[in-house]
This record gives structure tokens, sequence and C-alpha cells, in this order.
């Protein structure tokens, strides 16, 4: 039997979550992902304050995009608003996700922007990963931080000052890449400054790895 676009997205949802812990970049119940519902004004996101382990495609969560819960048993995500939000003003992003991986979250800490200093950095993010404002769960506060950051950068992942890493695809498994990008290159970046100063790409030449992995990198058609 074909499953609907709301049953594909939660199943979806539901496997990327384990990417997540697969890649160590959440603990006991933080962190999330959603999906957009191709053709509709719906998403899926997973429930708040569940454990990895417990979760299934059955108990992710359907909102609509004003994060009002249309489907589903149990309280979605804190982020909910947040996500909502993104997907209100950006049509283009079709998956979102949140973590507070520790690399990537103690630049958050600082409110200093990853520097541009990795041809991966080139490639998936086309330069800095920014930072973004100070913003409080409870509103779409923090969706509009995110929102307003990517209106100056190409960058997939923004890190929310004293909050985490918030990073945005065309679709879910997308931005689950750049969240997984995110903390790599936090961490070599981190590594590189213990050794010395790292030296930034220009911005001709990010531009042209952007370029390249974007348009060019792997199978084609």
């Amino acid at each position: 039997m074909q499953l609907s676009a709301v049953d594909q997205a939660r199943r979806e949802v539901a496997g990327l979550l384990g990417e997540l812990t697969r890649y160590k970049l959440v603990v006991w119940t933080a962190g999330n992902v959603s999906a957009r519902v191709p053709g509709t004004e719906l998403m899926v996101i997973k429930p708040s304050g569940v454990p990895y382990e417990d979760l299934t495609e059955d108990n992710m969560v359907v909102t609509n995009l004003q994060g009002e819960v249309v489907q589903g048993d149990y309280a979605p995500s804190s982020d909910t608003a947040a996500h909502a939000y993104i997907y209100r003003h950006k049509p283009q992003i079709g998956g979102v996700v949140h973590t507070h991986s520790p690399y990537a979250t103690a630049w958050a800490a600082c409110r200093e922007p990853i520097p541009c200093v990795l041809t991966m950095m080139g490639d998936e993010f086309g330069g800095d990963i920014p930072v973004g404002p100070l913003a409080l769960i409870g509103d779409d506060s923090i969706g509009r931080g995110i929102v307003e950051t990517l209106e100056t950068s190409r960058s997939p992942a923004v890190l929310m000052a004293n909050h985490g890493v918030f990073t945005v695809g065309s679709n879910a498994k997308q931005a689950v890449k750049a969240a997984v990008m995110c903390e790599e290159v936090a961490r070599t970046v981190l590594l590189a400054r213990q050794l010395g100063s790292p030296i930034a790409l220009d911005e001709q030449t990010a531009s042209q790895l952007y370029n390249r992995y974007q348009n060019v990198y792997g199978q084609l058609g």
C-alpha cells in the first residue's frame, strides 16, 4: 500500500532522528528534526520530551504551519513555533534540525561565527557559519532570529547565541547533513586554533568551492 505524504514524512523524520544520536549530536531528549509535508501546509516534528529510544513514526506529531497540532497523541517539540516560522517565511526550506552538539554549541556560547578556514566549509556552507541572536524558547523568537540571519548568509547552519545549532535544507535529510557537517567543522577549526592561527579562505575561493559542490559534485541527473 502506498504511504500518504504525511505518513512518508513521519517515517522520514523518525528515521533521521536516529542519525542525531548516531553522530552524537544530542543527549537525553534534546534536539529535534522536522519536515515539511510536500504539497500541504503541514509539517511533521519530533514529540517533546520523549527519549530517543522510544521514538517511532507512530509518535511523530503533525502540525500546521502555525504550530497547531492536527494529528498525533503527543505534545510537539518545544521548538515547534520556531520551525513553523521558518517554513512560513522560507518556502524553499523542507527540513529543519536543532541540536546542542558540543563543539558547535561551544562557538555559540562564545557568540562567535565559525570562520571559513576549510575547503569543506566552502563546499557546504559557502563561508563562515553565522551567529544568530539570543532568543528564548516559547514563541517564534528563535525562528525569527534564524530567518533574519539566513538573509545575509548562504550557510544552512546558524549558531543561535548561547543556545545551539539550527540547520535547514531543501528536505529533512539535507538539514541533518548540515548539522553533522557543522559539528565536524566546529571541532576541526577549534583544533586548528589550538595549533596556531587558521587562515580564512577569501570570499572568491569560498564561492567557487560552494558553486562546484552544490552544482557539480556527486551523481548528476
